[in-house]
């Protein structure tokens, strides 16, 4: 069995060693947290039937991980994800990582390369947050967005890792319709947004006019890595002349070898 199946089904790694004396509260409490690493929600009676339990015991279960503020409860749909508790293991795991040191000399060197500012940016909910960012060596460039978050619909970096995620993912990151816009360019509708992300995967790269800001384009390309839950991007940002259709594809091109190398150097 896979071990990504094998984690959304609570069941431990062949190299795992079960505890002498179990607790099962526990136990089951975990395998909610680790269902939630996979899917975006969990309903009650969806987290009853995983773990066999009675609707009383799991409504306990998310109760008490409420009150920890790892899960919480959506007002409307009655649906559980993940709280700020979990969000903020998360980020300070990945910040461990050290995204910033392993990414900045590729990042450097890329930034030589195309002439042009290059970023790392990591989803955060329906955000994307720019973790590294290098500036390209022309007079004229765009500066770094190191340290801001954005909605990630308006950036190319957002779309090509919203671009990995199912339709009930996104549309649970995005409830509504109507979408926030930036600029007069920003995609304005989760139809519209939902037919881009098809392009971005048969093309394999996210692209962005002046969608997040005025007179500035980007390419995105993913970084693959092995760490559940961690999804980052990388993308070349330049003056809109200068990153016209006809540069898109080497440019990605330029990205994907750099997102290689950086996703093996963070393992």
């Amino acid at each position: 069995m896979p071990k990504k199946e094998q984690r959304a089904r609570g069941e431990p790694a062949a190299d795992s060693l079960v505890p002498q004396y179990p607790i099962e509260s526990v136990d089951n409490a975990l395998k909610l947290l680790l269902l939630l690493g996979e899917q975006p929600q969990i309903r009650l009676s969806e987290a009853t039937r995983y773990l066999g339990v009675a609707s009383s015991t799991a409504h306990r279960l998310l109760a008490m991980l409420t009150y920890r503020g790892f899960v919480r409860q959506d007002p409307v749909s009655k649906a559980y994800l993940p709280g700020p508790s979990l969000t903020g293991v998360a980020f300070a795991i990945f910040g461990r990582l050290d995204i910033q040191g392993a990414a900045t000399p590729i990042m450097r060197a890329l930034s030589d390369q195309i002439r042009e500012t290059t970023h790392v940016g990591m989803l955060d909910g329906a955000n994307v947050r720019f973790v590294a960012a290098v500036e390209g060596p022309a007079a004229v460039r765009v500066a770094s967005r190191l340290g801001r978050t954005m909605p990630a619909h308006c950036t190319s970096t957002g779309k090509v890792m919203l671009a990995q995620l199912s339709q009930p993912e996104l549309h649970a990151l995005l409830p509504d319709e109507q979408l926030e816009c930036i600029t007069a360019r920003s995609i304005a509708g989760r139809a519209e947004l939902e037919a881009e992300l098809a392009r971005v995967r048969e093309r394999g790269y996210a692209i962005n006019h002046e969608e997040s800001e005025e007179g500035v384009a980007s390419v995105a390309v993913l970084i693959p890595t092995r760490a559940p839950g961690l999804r980052l991007a990388l993308n070349a940002a330049a003056p809109q002349h200068r990153l016209d259709g006809t540069k898109h594809a080497p440019v990605a091109a330029a990205l994907a070898k750099a997102a290689r190398e950086i996703g093996d150097q963070l393992g």
